[in-house]
């Protein structure tokens, strides 16, 4: 299957997951987080979930993040450019959904993809070799190239590992890791 098949069956399987599952999964996914060994660093990038489009429900992560007394970096999307800019979560942080439903920071302390230490990446499907597959419009990609190269990269995924994706491309930045439900996957 190339990206747009397989962009359109995990869209689907998504589309099938009931709350409780997503619920469910989104909590096996933070506590398999905890296995990995990067939590001593500072600033962690976290995406807010799309409830819409039945993403890994980011919540338990982020209170894993504040309970560890981290820096966590949220982002917003410069549709005109197709970038992120990412902004300090503090107690006073506005979130506003985008015309996506992506919910996203106002304004705030911007910060410098080069201090970032750990990403969580969105993604709709992976393979073995920690290739993702996200929505296509390549904003992490992008981001993800601006980041220090020992950058951590972290894909959350409710399902398992393709074997292998035909058309990966050189833009494309693998994954360190994925996390799902059932295991971590290091690559």
């Amino acid at each position: 299957m190339d990206k747009h098949e397989l962009r359109k069956k995990y869209k689907e399987l998504r589309l099938n997951l009931s709350a409780e599952t997503i619920e469910d999964f989104s909590l096996q996914i933070a506590n398999n987080l905890l296995k990995l060994p990067v939590w001593q660093f500072d600033f962690y990038h976290l995406f807010l979930s799309i409830a819409e489009q039945k993403e890994v429900d980011t919540e338990f992560i982020l209170h894993i993040l504040q309970g560890k007394d981290k820096n966590v970096i949220i982002p917003r999307t410069n549709i005109e450019e197709n970038t992120l800019i990412n902004y300090l979560l503090t107690e006073t942080t506005k979130i506003k959904k985008n015309r996506w439903n992506i919910p996203e920071p106002v304004d705030g302390i911007e910060i410098p993809p080069e201090k970032m230490d750990v990403v969580f990446v969105p993604l709709l499907a992976f393979d073995k070799n920690g290739h993702r597959i996200g929505y296509g419009k390549g904003y992490y990609d992008k981001f993800l190239s601006t980041c220090k190269p020992e950058i951590i990269k972290i894909g959350l995924s409710f399902f398992d590992a393709e074997e292998a994706f035909q058309d990966v491309y050189t833009s494309d930045i693998p994954l360190d890791y994925c996390v799902t439900p059932k295991q971590v996957y290091k690559f």
